[in-house]
């Protein structure tokens, strides 16, 4: 979008100069008229200052069968096991309620609170955690899941009783989190002698497999993307991927 620093008026001439280093400067004249809308979308076409195509190979050598291939990092979490801890509350019911006790949800008995805390180790973490009362008047005892609700590498799990002494059960399973090297492939889009592909911002050892005339080569592409069949480029997209594009050199046809 250009914005003009100064007002346009009707049957102004506007001169617009076009400036890249792959083409041939450019000059075009704008008439504004009275009905002429200056919001508007205009193409203009430059001429490129590379050199001519070369002239076909009578005998190209043929590239077939292409595949794009690298490597991401994932994390994953395996399954090791399960864990079961009991905990205790202990209390008297029927003991009313007073100044600075912990009161029952109805401010009428005393309450006694308790927690346990669980670690799941060095690179592990909880998942699927539950908790219950198993035994004692578990009608008058609430559980907090806060503590545990989102798993993690360490939970608390706590509770209240406004009656007799309650146990309660929490399990868990347990998970390991690595990080795993997987190999992924795609496959370019050929558009008359261009490669197209994509990377992913994760992708690490992007490499062309192809077959060669009758021979399965591998290039990987390193940091200045050389390759012996094709020149490379690459940029980067808006999600942060990085978008390839090969010209086949001379002698090569797909």
């Amino acid at each position: 979008m250009v914005k003009f620093p100064e007002r346009i008026w009707p049957s102004e001439v506007v001169h617009l100069a076009f400036r890249h280093p792959d083409y041939k400067p450019l000059l075009e004249t704008l008439l504004i008229g009275l009905h002429a809308k200056v919001d508007k979308l205009y193409v203009v076409k430059m001429t490129s200052t590379a050199a001519p195509a070369p002239a076909p190979v009578a005998h190209p050598t043929p590239l077939s069968d292409i595949r794009i291939r690298y490597t991401v990092n994932e994390q994953t979490d395996t399954d090791i096991g399960s864990v079961v801890k009991v905990f205790e509350i202990e209390n008297q019911g029927n003991v009313p309620c007073k100044a600075n006790d912990l009161c029952s949800p109805g401010g009428l008995w005393k309450e006694a609170k308790a927690s346990i805390t669980m670690d799941a180790g060095p690179g592990n973490v909880f998942r699927n955690v539950r908790a219950s009362c198993i035994a004692g008047p578990c009608p008058f005892t609430r559980i907090d899941s806060k503590g545990f609700s989102r798993g993690g590498p360490k939970i608390v799990v706590s509770a209240v009783d406004w009656s007799d002494t309650a146990t309660f059960l929490v399990e868990a399973e347990v998970f390991q989190q690595s990080i795993v090297s997987k190999l992924r492939l795609s496959y370019p889009v050929k558009y008359g002698r261009d490669l197209h592909f994509t990377a992913p911002p994760t992708a690490e050892g992007v490499t062309i497999e192809a077959n060669v005339g009758d021979s399965p080569i591998v290039f990987p592409l390193g940091p200045d993307l050389y390759m012996s069949w094709a020149i490379c480029n690459s940029r980067k997209g808006s999600n942060h991927d990085t978008i390839y594009e090969c010209e086949l050199r001379p002698g090569y046809a797909f």
